[in-house]
């Protein structure tokens, strides 16, 4: 087995080309897509464009890299320019699978977060336990003492996890909301109950990229998310600025997807008091639309802002994305509360996933 690091796509021509079988120069990395894609089932699977901006950074900033798996006999031989032999074409069907290293820059430069892939037909063959063994190299190499990675609950990756002495380090449900059965006029008889809790506030929302003079106003409501329950997680507070806040919105842009923002501001005061935000990949939606983060700012709570938020904006989401038929979202087991609005919102239960830890 041999390992192949992948070059990401620099040419944003070469990114925007929505082609789930990836430019033809690129294929060792269109092969680590066709893995991915089979893995994000069921679900919302990463258009081509979101993938490949994947593999140049995380959305939050994290340098990323990636690294494609091939066995030795069969490599693509061909010639460099001065007639060396040239061991490192990989073609897309000869990937056994491979994985994405992101390391957070930021903040909390001692853990590597780990995307780890391997082919259906290639599992039980050693091709996993490669990877992660060189993945661990990697993130060593780079000074790193913990690793993270996500994987369903009841499926292959929880089991190589526990044998590869990962622990479950957090738990959460993904949640998804059919917006073609969605009880709409209840949804509304709801927030104007809540809206009775939370006057003194108003709302304001933008699609794309933030305001140049509200990019601060982010920074305060993104580090908000620092309260969310991380479990055993070895995560530290992250740490928000105004240019954190655009970096990821252009990566967000590379990765051809649109957001829909909610904020809340305090109306005496002027102070931001919570957000919220949805996401649709804007070139290949699915028919799916994702919940992104939403959080309350501790002074502002108790006054069901969230929920306010949530319902605002799903409606408006929901006029500007037509073909848009379901929404899906992360919640924390540790975090009733954001459950609750979810549920009382009509999202149902759709899997479970954990994050998985391993001291390095």
């Amino acid at each position: 087995m041999q390992m192949k690091r992948v070059a990401p796509i620099e040419n944003d021509a070469a990114q925007e080309e929505d082609d789930p079988d990836g430019p033809a120069d690129h294929a060792a990395l269109a092969g680590l897509y066709d893995i991915a894609r089979a893995c994000d089932q069921p679900g919302p699977a990463m258009s081509w464009r979101h993938f490949t901006a994947s593999v140049r950074s995380g959305s939050g900033g994290e340098r990323a890299e990636a690294w494609v798996a091939h066995d030795d006999g069969r490599i693509s031989l061909g010639r460099t320019d001065d007639g060396r032999t040239d061991s490192g074409q990989v073609g897309r069907d000869e990937v056994a699978g491979g994985y994405i290293l992101h390391f957070p820059q930021d903040d909390n430069t001692h853990l590597a977060l780990l995307r780890l892939m391997t082919r259906t037909g290639r599992r039980r063959e050693g091709v996993g336990g490669a990877l992660l063994d060189h993945a661990i190299g990697r993130a060593r190499d780079e000074g790193r003492r913990v690793l993270i990675a996500e994987a369903s609950a009841d499926g292959p990756g929880a089991a190589f996890a526990k044998v590869r002495g990962f622990s479950p380090a957090a738990t959460e449900t993904r949640l998804v909301l059919d917006l073609r059965t969605a009880d709409w006029s209840g949804l509304e008889l709801l927030r104007a109950r809540a809206v009775r809790h939370a006057t003194g506030y108003s709302l304001e929302r933008w699609a794309g990229p933030t305001p140049d003079d509200l990019l601060g106003d982010m920074a305060r409501l993104a580090e908000g998310m620092n309260d969310e329950p991380l479990g055993d997680l070895a995560m530290e507070d992250q740490r928000w600025t105004a240019d954190r806040v655009r970096a990821r919105e252009e990566m967000l842009a590379r990765a051809g997807q649109r957001t829909y923002t909610m904020i809340a501001r305090h109306t005496a005061g002027g102070e931001p008091a919570g957000f919220t935000q949805l996401v649709v990949d804007a070139e290949r939606p699915e028919g799916w639309g994702r919940q992104s983060s939403t959080t309350v700012l501790a002074p502002h709570r108790g006054r069901r802002l969230g929920l306010v938020l949530k319902l605002a904006n799903i409606t408006w989401f929901r006029a500007c994305e037509p073909s848009i038929e379901r929404v899906i979202t992360w919640n924390s087991v540790a975090n009733p509360h954001m459950l609750a609005i979810n549920e009382a919102m009509g999202f149902e239960v759709f899997d479970t996933w954990h994050q998985w830890q391993l001291d390095i």
